[in-house]
């Protein structure tokens, strides 16, 4: 039996148990708490036991191109396997989407349900998952110093430019950098400050990112936030999508893009400021001009208008594997690539790709946009095999994400972005968290010059 399906069996077991067993409603300070002394244990445990061995060894190869498959990071929230691809907590997104809550009449999980999980590594009871989306709400009103510098940003100033200085605005609310400057908290309670600060962050960001929207695309017409609604779905209402159908894509697009590995730009980035103690806000904003690199958060909305462009190209010819299969040669041919297909990890399709398609085929299989993509997905990698230059030729998840916002009219790709940035919120502050409960070091590698490698090897 598959890993996957013993994961799912017991986990199916634990929730049929809870049914029966109804646990005490804790709150994510409360259940992280009760999990310090383990995690610290373990941490320590596995240092001692396994101090010494040696995880991999670096070629010069890996060292100039990018430090690709250099084991040298610990992330406890998610692994990313080549051939399975992600797991959250060691749980793979259809799981996820089976065992996570969802909204009261809807499928999808709950980001916020996610999040627990992500910092928790358990499954949140329904109770759990509300008493953490009450929290939030309680905790997204925006300064008003800060809804005024969000307002007064140029039209023209890219909305992750205008994201990562309203962070910055919110910098001053940090309850660790007070509390680490004025040196009223330990080491070893570091955690519960950036916990309150990344529950802080995350909360607000659904409201300031919604204002940078209205105010870049709608005219500065803003819109309240809905109470009533769960974190996603309030996000979809302030940013002016009321469609229920939206809102569970929204749902699932903020649960799919939430962590990738710790290895990733973004990641990486906040791991790295947080490694200085700089808090949740100032290392968060590190992660988020990582993600406006063209190369990183900017994918998907280059795949967007590579696609229309493609559309465009192809006339008044059918969709047919035939015409596809022509044009995708001729893209090669002319020396551009076929932005959304490969990943510098995976070796099979994306499953964040593929539920993004389940979603497109259950609500849209008549698009003629998701008609082109699930066309290029059945013949883009035959394609990119037969050249013989690629070692995965499958889609990644930008192939899809942007034709799933246009069919519900959100067409401003530029601003694509901040939505991967809110979701990824979740992703890296519950890492932060557990860097600070780990008590993980400032990190320092070491670099060299190209000279000392000519000395070291000729």
């Amino acid at each position: 039996m598959s890993l996957s399906r013993i994961l799912l069996r017991k986990t199916l077991s634990r929730r049929s148990l809870s049914l029966v067993q109804a646990r005490s409603v804790s709150t994510i300070q409360e259940t992280v708490a009760k999990l310090v002394p383990e995690w610290r244990e373990d941490i320590k445990d596995l240092r001692t036991q396994h101090g010494d061995k040696v995880l991999c060894e670096v070629t010069v190869d890996q060292a100039i191109g990018g430090m690709r498959g250099i084991k040298s990071m610990i992330t406890e929230t998610s692994l990313l396997d080549p051939e399975e691809g992600i797991r959250f907590r060691g749980y793979s997104i259809p799981e996820c989407q089976k065992l996570l809550p969802s909204a009261p009449g809807g499928h999808e999980p709950l980001p916020e349900a996610l999040f627990w999980l992500l910092l928790t590594g358990q499954i949140p009871s329904v109770d759990e998952c509300r008493q953490l989306t009450a929290d939030l709400k309680s905790r997204s009103k925006l300064s008003l110093k800060t809804k005024e510098m969000i307002n007064s940003f140029p039209k023209n100033m890219h909305p992750m430019t205008q994201l990562c200085s309203a962070v910055l605005a919110m910098q001053t609310e940090s309850k660790f950098a007070d509390a680490y400057m004025k040196g009223t908290i330990s080491k070893s309670d570091y955690w519960k400050l950036v916990l309150e600060d990344s529950l802080d962050l995350v909360a607000k960001l659904p409201e300031a990112a919604a204002m940078i929207y209205r105010n870049a695309f709608k005219g500065g017409v803003l819109i309240e936030p809905d109470d009533s609604l769960d974190w996603g779905a309030n996000y979809a209402h302030m940013l002016g999508y009321t469609d229920p159908d939206f809102l569970e894509l929204m749902r699932l697009y903020l649960t799919i893009h939430t962590d990738h590995e710790g290895g990733n730009a973004s990641a990486h980035a906040t791991h790295l400021v947080g490694s200085t103690l700089s808090d949740p806000y100032l290392s968060f904003c590190g992660g988020m001009t990582a993600l406006a690199g063209p190369l990183h958060g900017l994918a998907n909305q280059e795949v967007l208008r590579w696609l229309v462009k493609f559309k465009s190209d192809l006339g008044s010819k059918p969709v047919t594997h035939e015409s596809i299969t022509e044009a995708c040669w001729a893209t090669l041919k002319s020396g551009n690539v076929i932005p959304g297909f490969g990943h510098a990890v995976l070796r099979k399709t994306d499953p964040r790709y593929m539920c993004q398609r389940e979603f497109a085929l259950k609500h849209m299989p008549k698009d003629e946009m998701f008609q082109l993509v699930s066309t290029l997905y059945e013949v883009v990698p035959g394609v990119l095999q037969e050249t013989g230059k690629v070692k995965n030729p499958w889609p990644n998840v930008d192939a899809h994400s942007g034709v799933l916002l246009q069919y519900y009219g959100f067409k401003e790709a530029e601003y694509y972005t901040v939505l991967f940035g809110v979701s990824r919120a979740l992703g890296v502050l519950a890492s932060l968290v557990i860097d600070r409960v780990l008590g993980l070091p400032l990190e320092r590698p070491k670099s060299m010059t190209t000279q000392w490698i000519r000395k070291e090897f000729e």
